[in-house]
């Protein structure tokens, strides 16, 4: 199953040693979900990654989240964006999020903001926006 995976998830899943977006990243460095990535998302992982002050020193250091946002790539079918569908969500920043799912034909974007990509004008039924708990919740995860 190919997913878009949101910051807010990754920096979830670092913030808690437990839940939905721990799991959804294990599921992706397991190779059981195919996260996509894209340029804009790579910098924005990139970004968030670097900010000291999201993240407790003592659960992870800044070399810990290197790593893992290394393998988190690794894990990653890198997808080329050449047409920009500006959907007009909410939050003018989550739309190449939908941009990257449209180009990379992902089922689900997963995401903690799920109230950003509602009233968008652009509607792409073939693509679930869901929380971690959701995706969970409705066995997406499963192989």
């Amino acid at each position: 199953m190919t997913v878009v995976v949101d910051t807010n998830v990754f920096v979830s899943a670092i913030m808690s040693k437990s839940g939905a977006s721990r799991e959804v990243v294990r599921w992706c460095l397991k190779g059981d979900i195919e996260p996509l990535m894209g340029n804009a998302l790579f910098n924005e992982y990139e970004d968030v990654a670097a900010r000291d002050e999201l993240f407790d020193v003592e659960l992870i250091s800044r070399a810990e989240r290197g790593e893992l946002l290394d393998a988190f790539f690794a894990s990653c079918r890198w997808v080329a964006i050449y047409y920009l569908w500006r959907p007009n969500l909410r939050d003018e920043a989550d739309n190449h999020l939908m941009e990257l799912a449209v180009a990379g034909n992902a089922s689900t974007i997963i995401t903690g903001n799920k109230r950003d990509f509602r009233d968008s004008e652009l509607k792409f039924p073939g693509i679930h926006v869901q929380s971690p708990a959701e995706f969970l919740k409705e066995g997406r995860l499963k192989p």
